[in-house]
């Protein structure tokens, strides 16, 4: 039997100055001392030179309309909330600066659903 390994959703958000700031504060800081990134986020650039940020499950919440991801601020969430099951694990956000623009995406493991026995 095999199971979906993870998935990516990509998400709409509202990009405000603040947020900005605050993911360039922190990109400056990773360029200068990559061990001054707080706990749980981590820092990378794609093969094509754009800045990744990927904060794992520890250091954000999920709540209506928002993220908020500790150290960085509140990432506010345009049009559906993310479909998320409550058994769903191993969750990160990943935030992409893109020629296009910031891409935010939320990657995570989907609950293996069993159906044994059901006679």
């Amino acid at each position: 039997m095999s199971h979906v390994k993870s998935r990516e959703v990509i998400l709409a958000i509202k990009f405000t100055p603040e947020l900005q700031t605050a993911l360039d504060n922190l990109r400056d800081a990773w360029r200068r001392d990559p061990a001054s990134v707080p706990r749980g986020l981590s820092c990378s650039e794609s093969k094509e030179g754009a800045f990744v940020l990927v904060a794992a499950q520890s250091v954000f919440v999920t709540m209506p309309g928002a993220c908020v991801i500790k150290g960085i601020g509140a990432i506010e969430l345009i049009g559906e909330e993310p479909d998320f099951h409550d058994a769903a694990s191993s969750k990160t956000l990943v935030l992409k600066d893109t020629p296009e623009g910031w891409k935010f995406a939320v990657k995570f493991v989907p609950p293996i659903v069993r159906e044994r026995n059901t006679k």
